[in-house]
């Protein structure tokens, strides 16, 4: 036992108190203590929105091929086929040039997200490819067949390693919240693809589309008060500002698109406003995290703060300890 613990250990068994009160935080100059994510929000949580509606649209396009619904299942194909496109080149642009994309295909470290969700694009876009042009052809159905399965099996980590990603970095916004959002991108992802089947598909076919919003809207809201729960303070970031405004039209649209689409969605106009409500929410849910976590970097109290609490939690005489 080291001369510090046991000289803690002494004062707090004669009941002695600090005498010098706890400093008030104040960074240098007020600036803050880390650097602010520097990616573009239309870049990275458009990736992040869109590489969820490719992997979740997956998933369903699956089922929908199991059941016999052709219609959406060739629509949902389709979609994910171009949003995970699109997904690459929001990223790439990111990166600044393609041949960075490349580059990070060169190295395979499974304790690296950045790694495992450059894999997994890699995989998964061939596979959502080769789905969605058999769907569309009619040819080589077999091969059609094979390429729905493995889209739909690399579908749910395409949808959610992007969560896990966010929540890797320092970003207190993020990674405070690291249990709950690749679980919140899980269901934010399902509530686009939902959503996409209700616009994109007939309405006969669209009842399994209808319920898996349903559960959506719950998992997405759950797992927000969850979020905010265990962030504590930094839960600032999520209810005020842009962000606020952000998740708070997030939550409306996806619960709204939800009970319309489970009231009137055999009803066509009423699918496909249900439809377009639900990708809408589940887009300002990805720009509102986003924007939540640039907000919780810019200011050097969301990052000193829950330190402090976590320390204070950890030494019942917090105080003396710090001082």
């Amino acid at each position: 036992m080291s001369v510090i613990q046991n000289a803690r250990r002494g004062r707090r068994r004669r009941g002695e108190q600090p005498v010098v009160p706890r400093a008030e935080f104040r960074s240098y100059y007020g600036r803050p203590v880390i650097k602010k994510p520097s990616w573009e929000a239309t870049d990275i949580a458009g990736y992040f929105f869109l590489g969820g509606l490719a992997g979740a649209g997956s998933v369903l396009a699956a089922g929908a091929h199991l059941t016999g619904r052709t219609s959406t299942a060739t629509a949902l194909k389709v979609s994910s086929l171009t949003a995970v496109s699109l997904s690459a080149a929001a990223l790439i642009h990111d990166l600044g040039k393609p041949s960075r994309f490349a580059n990070m295909l060169r190295v395979f470290k499974p304790t690296s997200p950045m790694s495992m969700g450059s894999w997994l694009l890699g995989a998964y876009g061939p596979a959502a490819g080769a789905a969605a042009a058999s769907a569309v052809t009619g040819r080589l159905p077999r091969l059609g067949g094979v390429a729905t399965g493995a889209a739909a099996l690399l579908g749910p980590a395409v949808a959610t390693y992007t969560g896990v990603l966010a929540a890797d970095t320092a970003v207190p916004a993020w990674h405070g919240a690291h249990r709950e959002l690749p679980y919140l991108f899980a269901a934010s992802a399902t509530a686009a693809a939902s959503g996409m089947a209700l616009m994109a598909g007939p309405a006969g076919e669209n009842l399994p589309a209808r319920c898996a919003a349903g559960l959506a809207a719950v998992a997405d809201t759950a797992m927000e008060k969850a979020a905010e729960r265990r962030l504590g303070m930094v839960a600032e970031t999520w209810k005020e500002g842009r962000a606020g405004t952000l998740l708070r039209s997030a939550r409306a649209l996806t619960i709204g698109g939800a009970v319309a689409g489970a009231l009137f969605g055999d009803r066509r106009p009423a699918a496909v406003a249900s439809g377009l409500a639900l990708l809408a929410g589940s887009a300002c849910t990805r720009f509102g995290i986003f924007a939540a976590g640039v907000a919780s970097a810019e200011d050097p109290k969301y990052t000193v703060m829950p330190q402090r609490e976590r320390l204070d939690a950890a030494t019942p005489e917090g105080s003396s300890g710090s001082s």
